[in-house]
């Protein structure tokens, strides 16, 4: 299966990138299921309906969330009927949505996609660990499903590393988000499962991680707040990852990072 996960969109200039470089990308690279992370598509906090439909309608088979998943209200209603609109996992129970969704492609294979959320430095929320081996003890990998993706949105490098390590061989992709940055460590796993710290975002990076520069700058400078913080509207990169699997194991065959548009250093998968 060939598999593409992208960034945090940032924004209007994300959105606008990936809707208008994706239905190409599926194209040339031939991919089987793209996945997206989306907590900051509306106007840099949260996702709302509107823009969850247009992205879903536009070649996105699932997005992902994170921290800001309910900074948009209007999501709330609508996340519980839409399944592929997956937040964290270890939200309490009885929080609305779902942390996992399995994808049923047109030739009948399944992939899981599934959303956790780190602790440090993040909210305290339910133990990401503890959450991911359970629901995987109801979805073996090369079994009842043929791939798996699992978006681990967390601050700490650490708690993503210990995160792939555990999971390794039990699914296809561990990878990062939430930093905003995409970092130069794609690899397989001893185990099979391949692996990025942070997939980066979908964003102009002329900013500070999306938002317009001078009033980052300022709260960093003055330690009070100022102006709300914007979505900086330049040129935006698309930054991901893409993974080829064995459909008998749903584990890595193939790895690469994907970036295009902007200013970063443009790379494509070339398998």
């Amino acid at each position: 299966m060939r598999l593409l996960f992208l960034g945090d969109i940032v924004g209007r200039t994300g959105r606008e990138a990936v809707l208008s470089r994706l239905p190409a990308l599926r194209e040339k690279l031939a991919l089987d299921l793209v996945v997206v992370n989306a907590e900051n598509a509306s106007h840099g906090f949260g996702l709302s309906p509107a823009i969850a439909t247009s992205l879903l309608q536009g070649g996105v088979d699932v997005l992902t969330l994170g921290n800001h998943a309910w900074d948009r209200r209007d999501l709330i209603g609508h996340i519980t009927s839409e399944p592929r609109i997956v937040r964290p996992l270890n939200y309490p129970p009885g929080t609305p949505g779902q942390g996992s969704v399995v994808v049923e492609l047109a030739d009948g294979r399944k992939a899981l996609v599934v959303n956790v959320m780190g602790r440090l430095f993040m909210d305290p929320l339910d133990d990401p660990f503890r959450c991911m081996n359970e629901l995987l003890n109801k979805h073996r990998l090369g079994t009842t499903i043929q791939a798996a993706i699992v978006d681990v949105h967390a601050e700490a490098t650490s708690e993503k590393w210990a995160m792939g390590h555990m999971l390794d061989g039990r699914v296809s992709l561990v990878v990062g988000t939430h930093t905003h940055t995409p970092t130069a460590d794609h690899r397989i796993l001893a185990g099979g499962t391949a692996f990025q710290t942070d997939a980066g975002m979908c964003g102009d990076y002329d900013s500070v991680i999306g938002m317009t520069k001078e009033p980052a700058v300022t709260r960093f400078v003055r330690k009070m707040p100022g102006e709300r913080l914007q979505p900086a509207e330049g040129e935006a990169t698309i930054c991901g990852i893409m993974v080829e699997t064995e459909d008998a194991t749903g584990l890595a065959r193939r790895v690469a990072p994907l970036r295009q548009g902007g200013l970063l250093a443009q790379t494509l998968p070339d398998f």
